[in-house]
């Protein structure tokens, strides 16, 4: 079977061509989901290339719906890849874990225990006492790398299970690179971020 007779069969114009349009738009809508994430935490770099690759793929997408306007199949595959393509660019995310988030701990009863746990972890924080229609409170604020945010929440409910908490995107972290323990600085620059006191 030649080029011609293929493209010109039932099977590529039924089958064929809807599955290539559902996985371009799988791809193209996953790049526009991770686009628009790495837009909203200032990677200016990034994004526009993500953004140029995310119009080619779905001018060529739309292309063989505008070609085959008579195929209800390829509505079909349309929408089935706009669908797949935003769980599949959110799981992406959710592997690549890019970025900072803020973790605030709302704990009626002494945070003695949370604040022993995060200062043996390495992480800075901050405690305030407070007051709300239940009584005294403390909240705690400590800033996080997003791939540490589910082990942090696991030993948050296992210090005070109780405790009410909510984590909130954070765009820029300036400061001390010291609040996040997980960062490991290599030796050539050691000295360079935290210089040696002089010997007198």
């Amino acid at each position: 079977m030649d080029i011609l007779t293929l493209v010109d069969s039932p099977i590529f114009k039924w089958a064929i061509i809807p599955i290539l349009i559902c996985l371009a738009r799988i791809i193209d809508v996953t790049i526009g989901t991770l686009r628009i994430i790495f837009v909203s935490k200032g990677m200016k770099f990034t994004a526009p290339v993500l953004g140029f690759f995310e119009v080619i793929i779905w001018l060529l997408a739309i292309g063989q719906i505008m070609h085959n306007l008579s195929n209800v199949v390829n509505y079909i595959a349309y929408g089935l890849g706009f669908a797949m393509g935003n769980f599949v660019g959110i799981y992406i995310d959710e592997k690549l874990s890019i970025g900072f988030i803020l973790l605030r701990v709302i704990t009626r009863k002494s945070a003695k225990d949370l604040k022993e746990y995060f200062k043996n972890s390495g992480y800075r924080f901050t405690i305030l006492d407070a007051d709300s229609d239940d009584g005294p409170v403390n909240i705690i604020f400590v800033p996080l790398r997003r791939k540490d945010v589910k082990n942090i929440t696991n030993n948050v409910k296992k210090y005070n299970p109780k405790a009410f908490y909510t984590l909130e995107d954070v765009r820029t972290v300036g400061g001390e690179i010291a609040y996040f323990p997980s960062v490991k600085i290599s030796r050539r620059y050691r000295y360079k971020i935290f210089p040696r006191s002089k010997k007198k």
